[in-house]
Formats: structure tokens, sequence, C-alpha cells
């Protein structure tokens, strides 16, 4: 006999233990254009012969709008954690966790004897649906019986302002040409691009990590990443010249998918910008890596080459209607203080070259700041506190794999909540951007080697799953989303809502509303909530304060 029950968004059901049960009556409050979401938990006994349960057809009704329906698959997890971490944990021990939102080929659900699984239930179409409570019924038929789960749904009468906050998840064009066994800008390898950009854009991701030329990041000193570069760069005779039609395209499907950011490269190697990026030219005898790990920083024909590359790229973009202020360099990824005198070389080397454009860079040293040296610096939320006391201005974060003690992250054996409180503690902090940089890394720790995101969900044992991409590759060539990419979608919402409930009574008086009822405040990246519940009955007591 199957079992069904609804639970919300922000819980992870696993195979082997009942989620908490939400009440029949659940109600769902979400703007014009927001993607209202929630899960079909179901389970049946098991049984002798151990065939699957009996088939049943999911239907919705009562709203105007189609409900989109994709099954939550259990991706296996051999290293869910690295210590040190705290007790807010789902699990610390390797298995299979919810995570990979496959879309379903058909409305039918068939019940794993023995398992828990669920169904997650959103509405994508919602931006011209009338205001209104809408009372659902999800109807549940089989050969034998017909189940009838009533739950409803308010949209308010009004859209969430547009998303201010600026999102990057750095995107790795490399491996999509390496997962789906392609020629790197040939037709496949361009549609995958696209598809992906496509969905960054649906989750809120507004700024892309663009290759102009092949990142130099996560890679083996000496060893290199597979080559996309989408300026073609030419020296005859003592001459450069650059041609920019693949990154026109490039551009031109950010655009049209809204992600309005450009994000440069990092101009040097990681974790001390002792070595120049690869650079591919094309020469009188034929391809040439130009520059590399074999080039050092400081080498004179580096910065010879960036005075005629950059200037051109930097006309290039301007010209295809980007704004300064929306052209973002990079130095170097994640300098520590023992780097500090290689970094301030290596930003000497570019620093005029680079005026007018905002330069920003992932670190966790409050000196890089304090020195002059980042102008826009990008501290991890567990270092943040520093930058905060400072009162430095227009502040970024990013998490990643370090990240894994009190502070939020997007790990797979963490609770939703603890991902989605990141767009509160965004409001509260006046935080203009967040930063991370796994979209869709495909490979293991230093890019030894490609990987099966379906199977090493932990790029062979260097970062605990859930850090290295947030999307999977699906087998169509269209990507599919995941449990993170969803929350952090509603954290994002989250955001623009309180920043609209500002806008009508006043930042006071929302702050007092995020305090509400909390014995500890004000908060902070490592003191917040850490229950589902307070972050439901937040977005219905904005929802109510708005009405």
């Amino acid at each position: 006999m199957a079992e069904f029950y609804l639970a919300g968004s922000l819980e992870k059901v696993f195979w082997n233990r009942p989620p908490e049960r939400k009440a029949e009556q659940m109600r769902l409050t979400a703007f014009q254009g927001e993607i209202p979401a929630l899960q079909l938990v179901y389970w049946c006994e098991p049984n002798t012969t151990g065939a699957l349960g009996e088939d049943f057809w999911c239907e919705i009704k009562g709203f105007p709008a189609k409900a989109r329906l994709r099954d939550v698959e259990q991706i296996p997890s051999a290293l869910p954690v690295r210590h040190p971490i705290d007790d807010n944990y789902l699990t610390t021990e390797p298995g299979l966790f919810p995570d990979l939102l496959k879309p379903k080929k058909d409305n039918r659900i068939t019940p794993v004897p023995g398992q828990y699984r669920s169904l997650w239930i959103d509405f994508p179409q919602t931006e011209e649906i009338p205001g209104g409570v809408y009372d659902l019924e999800l109807v549940l038929s089989s050969k034998n019986e017909n189940k009838e789960i009533a739950f409803s749904l308010e949209i308010l009468a009004e859209k969430l302002p547009p998303q201010k906050l600026i999102h990057t998840q750095w995107f790795h064009a490399d491996c999509l040409a390496d997962y789906y066994r392609t020629e790197v800008f040939s037709d496949l390898h361009w549609s995958v691009i696209e598809q992906q950009i496509k969905l960054a854009g649906e989750l809120g991701i507004n700024m892309l990590l663009t290759p102009v030329f092949t990142p130099p990041l996560d890679t083996e000193v000496g060893k290199e990443r597979t080559t996309v570069q989408l300026v073609d760069i030419s020296c005859e005779n003592g001459r450069w010249s650059f041609g920019f039609e693949k990154l026109e395209k490039w551009c031109s499907i950010c655009q049209k998918y809204g992600v309005e950011f450009i994000e440069i490269p990092h101009l040097f190697t990681q974790w001390g910008a002792k070595a120049t990026p690869k650079i591919v030219v094309k020469t009188e005898s034929g391809l040439e890596k130009r520059f590399g790990w074999h080039i050092s920083a400081d080498d004179p024909a580096y910065r010879s080459f960036l005075q005629e590359f950059l200037p051109a790229l930097q006309h290039k973009l301007l010209s295809l209607g980007y704004r300064p202020e929306q052209i973002y360099f990079h130095i170097s990824d994640e300098p520590g203080s023992e780097t500090l005198a290689g970094y301030k070389n290596a930003k000497a080397v570019v620093g005029d070259l680079l005026n007018g454009f905002p330069v920003i860079d992932a670190l966790s040293d409050y000196d890089f700041y304090e020195k002059g040296l980042v102008e826009h610096p990008v501290p991890s939320n567990s270092h943040i506190q520093p930058f905060i006391e400072h009162g430095v201005p227009n502040l970024w974060t990013y998490y990643c794999v370090s990240q894994r003690y009190l502070v939020p992250n997007r790990f797979f054996a963490m609770p939703s909540a603890r991902n989605r409180i990141m767009g509160v503690l965004m409001y509260l902090y006046n935080i203009k951007g967040f930063l991370h940089w796994g979209y869709n890394f495909y490979n293991s720790m230093l890019s030894r080697e490609h990987i099966n995101p379906f199977l090493d969900t932990h790029s062979s044992y260097a970062f605990s799953s859930g850090d290295s991409f947030l999307v999977y590759p699906g087998a169509d060539g269209k990507p599919w989303s995941s449990i993170r990419a969803e929350v952090q979608r509603q954290a994002l919402y989250d955001l623009r809502a309180l920043e609209l409930l500002e806008s009508r009574i006043g930042r006071e008086a929302v702050e007092q509303l995020i305090y509400e009822g909390q014995p500890e405040s004000p908060f902070t990246f490592e003191h917040y909530p850490q229950n589902a519940a307070y972050l439901y009955h937040l977005r219905l007591k904005i929802a109510d304060k708005l009405k």
C-alpha cells in the first residue's frame, strides 16, 4: 500500500528516513513571476516479490498555470563532509543524497518498496496569474485507488523588484566540451553552452565567467585544462591582432538570457599570481602556447601583450553594449598573506590597464584591502566579519569547500535552510555581490582528470559533495537542476522580497520583522536561525505586511 503526503521545498527526502510532514492544508505564497515549490513524498511497504509498487498518475488541479514535475534523484556521495564541522548537518556518513531534479517524461509515479522518494513540484509560469488565493488539489490515480491532497497557493498581485545583487557562479566551458566529448566551440558545444547559460539566467546568476582565454583556475602547476579561448589572437611580424567573433556570440547568448555582467578570467595564476594564464596565439609557424606556466607574471612580454589586448577587449565589450561597471576583472584567485608581495607585483603589471573597470578577487585576508591592493574584496562568509566591522563599502562574499563550520553553504549534507538563509543575511549586511567557483566544474581537483558528476560528486575526494557544481549535464545536452540550485534561487527571492518590503515600510521595520521572536539577534554569518520553519514563516509575514 502506497502512502503520499506533502513536504516543504526545504526538506531533503532521504530514501531511508521519513521526512517531516506538513499539514494537509499547506499554504504557499508567491509573487507574480516567482516560482513556488513543494514536494510530494511517497512510500510503499516492502513486498516479498521485490517488485515495484503500483503506478500512480499525478495531476494538479485548481491553478491556471501548468505545474512542473521533476523526480528528486538520490545521488551518491563518498565524501559528504570534511572536518572540522558543526552539528548542523543532516548526516556525516557517505551514502545517497537527494539532490538531482530529473525532468519527468510523464506524470507517472512508481513507488520503490521500502524507500521514501519525492517529487519536486513547482509552478514556473506565474507572471500573468491574477492575484488571489487558489485552492489546489493534487490527484493521484491508479488502477485500484484515487487519492487527493489539498493545498493552497496565494499569488500576490505584484512582482518582485529586479535583482540588485550581482551573482556569479563560475562557468567552466571546457568541462562541457570534455563531458560531452565534443570539439570546443563545435555546434554541439555551443548548444550545450547556451542551454547552461539559459538555466543560469533563470537561477538568478547574472554574471558569467567569460573565457576570453582559458581561465587559470584549478589547474595543477605545469599542467593545463582543455583550451577554451573565445578571442582568436594572432601575432605576425611582431604585431598583434584579435578576432572577436566567438566572443560576440557568447555575449549575445548572455544578453539573451538576462546575464548582464561579464567577468574576465584572472590575469595571473591562482594562489599566488606567480605565472601567466594559458594563452594560445596564431603565428607564422602555426598555433603556439605563448603564455602559461612557463612565463612568469612579471615577464615584460606579458605586459607588452596586455597593453595591446586589454584595450582592444575593453573597446569590443563596450561596443557590444556593456558599460564599464558591467565588466569585471580579476588579478589572482584566493591570495593569502604569504603571497601578498606577489599579488602586489602582479597588480602593478596591469593596474593602469584596468582603470575605470571594477577589479574583484576572492580573498580572506583584510590586509589586502587595508593596503589598497584590492578595491573590491570578496571575503568568504567565514572571514567577512573584519570587513563588516571596518565598514568596507559595496561588500561581496563567497563560500566554497572551506566554509563548513557554522556558516551557510550548499553541501549535500547540509539542510536546505542553511543554503537559503543566505538571502536574509545578504539583506541584513547589504551584500552587493555573491561569488561561487562551481557552477559546472566536472573535473577532479586541479583538473587532473575528468569526472562523471552523477557518480563522483566530490571531485575525486577533494571537496565536500555539492561544492564543485550546481547543475548536472543532462543526457539530452540540456542541464538538469538540483535542489541546491532551486533553494539558492529561493534565497534570492527572499532578498528581493525584503527589499520590496523595505521600500514600503522602511529598513528598521523590516529588520524588526526579521528578528521578531528570535532569541539571538542580530544575526551574523555564524549565528542565525537554523530551522526551515523560520524561513517559511518569514515569507508569510512579508506577504501579510505587503497586503
